[in-house]
Formats: C-alpha cells, structure tokens, sequence
C-alpha cells in the first residue's frame, strides 16, 4: 500500500472512531439537531472516495465498526419511524415524500436496482418480495410507482408496528395499496413462500453482523425458486463503517450476475445474483 493511501487511510479511521465515540455518548438516537448533525456529518465522510478495505482493520477497530452499523441501524429506523408517523398524518402520504431527507438517495438507488435487473435481462417480474422492508418502504414504493408498474410487491418486517405504519403510508393511493402487501414475520421464518418470487430484495441491515448474514442467505438459497433473482445490498471503502459488507464469493447456490459500487452519494453497492438450478445444497 502507498504511504499516501496509509496515511489518509489512518486519518479516515481516526475521524470515523472520533464521530462513533460522540454518537455512542448521545442519550437518544431519535432525530434531533445533534442527531442529525453527527449523522450526517458521517455519511459525508465516508461516501468520499477511498480504497480502504475494512477486512484488514485490527480486531479491535472491527469491534468498532461492528458497534458502529448496529448504531446506524438504530438511528436509521428511528429517522425512518419518525417521518412515517409525519407522513402518515398527511391526506396522501406519497405525495410527501421528499419531505424525507434521504429521499433522493432513495430514488437513485432504486433505479440503479432497477437498471441492474434490466441489463441482466429479468425484466417486468410479476411477484416481488422486499425483505426489512420497515415503517418507511421507500425502495418498494418508488419501484411500484416509477419502474415496475404491475409488480405486486411482498413486504416482509418482524416489527408489525413498523408494517402498520407502512399500510397507513399506501392506504390513501389505491393504484399502489392494490399491489403493496405486508407481513408481520421474521425473515427466515418465511419459507415456501420464497419460491414465489421472480425477485427477492435484501435490505442491508437484515442480518448485521457477518454470521447472521451468512444465515439469511443459507436460509434464501434453501428456500427461493430456482432461477430466481436475489438483489441484496453491500458497501464498499468508507461506506462499509454505515453497512455490513456482503463480498460475490459469499454466495454459494448463487450465480453472480452484477456488482455495482456506485461513486455519487448512493450509500449501498448492488449485487445481483440467480439462484442456480442445479444447487446441491
């Protein structure tokens, strides 16, 4: 490695640790001025370019980044519950949603996912299944509003507060509630219904750490149809101290087809793979 990249390298670490240890003092992860504030000062730092590779931080650094995500997650879902309920107060919900501060980001992730599955050639899928998909299912609605017109969408979260939510966001946009479904139930929980699916999409935050990652993808290759298209979500360099890193080789049962590490303010990498047909499990 450089001495440059290893010097910028130890000053990025230095300044994602100096931010954990300011969020991890916070009384409150709800959204507030200084919530908001670290927070966002955080995901500017690391969706800079950088080369860093999580994998050779030193134990005790992993334990921080661990510690890290599982904070992110925290406050991700508070910011999502908070805005919900905003939302969830106005006559017609979707028409609001840029009042959401990541909405922007959402929109381009979700024509990213959406241009991937085209150029691997899974096109118009009828069935789709989001799993994690909590109180402000955002990926799902812009895909069913803007990209994939007569797909019926399967939502699937274990908090059945944040589904409620969710149901009162649609509710009042019939077009969209018609092909919107949610389920109160745990991710590997949900079996034979996976083969259903032409597309199953995993949430990042489902299954935080390595080994509850690598569980849920046994669980997904156990259970989808084969042929079917798995789109999960990754990060790489400095976005990877916001999300778990989920690596192509991780797949087995799988067939690669697509992995996109974008460069502009998408937090998430996208892969794409199909479940292979002749998996011997």
């Amino acid at each position: 490695m450089a001495r440059n990249d290893q010097d910028s390298h130890k000053l990025l670490v230095e300044r994602v640790f100096q931010l954990y240890g300011e969020i991890s003092r916070l009384e409150s992860l709800k959204p507030s001025t200084n919530v908001d504030t670290l927070f966002s000062e955080l995901v500017n730092l690391c969706k800079q370019p950088s080369n860093i590779d999580v994998r050779y931080l030193s134990n005790e650094e992993q334990e921080i980044r661990s510690h890290l995500i599982r904070l992110c997650a925290e406050a991700e879902g508070l910011l999502e519950k908070h805005f919900s309920a905003r939302l969830g107060r106005q006559p017609f919900p979707l028409h609001h949603l840029g009042a959401f501060p990541y909405y922007n980001n959402y929109l381009k992730l979700a024509r990213l996912e959406f241009e991937t599955l085209r150029d691997a050639g899974v096109v118009a899928p009828k069935r789709v299944a989001f799993l994690g998909s909590g109180p402000l299912p955002l990926t799902s609605i812009v895909l069913a509003v803007h990209h994939l017109p007569s797909a019926r969408f399967d939502n699937y979260d274990s908090d059945p507060t944040a589904n409620a939510m969710a149901r009162l966001l649609v509710a009042p946009h019939p077009e969209v509630a018609k092909r919107m479904v949610f389920h109160d139930v745990e991710v590997e929980k949900v079996t034979a219904e996976l083969r259903q699916y032409d597309v199953v999409f995993l949430a990042a935050l489902v299954g935080i750490e390595k080994a509850d990652k690598e569980r849920v993808l046994k669980h997904l290759r156990q259970h989808m149809a084969p042929g079917a298209a798995l789109l999960l979500r990754s990060a790489q360099g400095a976005r990877a101290f916001l999300y778990p890193v989920v690596e192509a080789e991780e797949l087995p049962g799988f067939h690669v087809l697509s992995v996109v590490h974008p460069k502009n303010e998408v937090i998430n990498s996208v892969i794409l793979a199909r479940k292979r047909f002749n998996d011997p499990e």
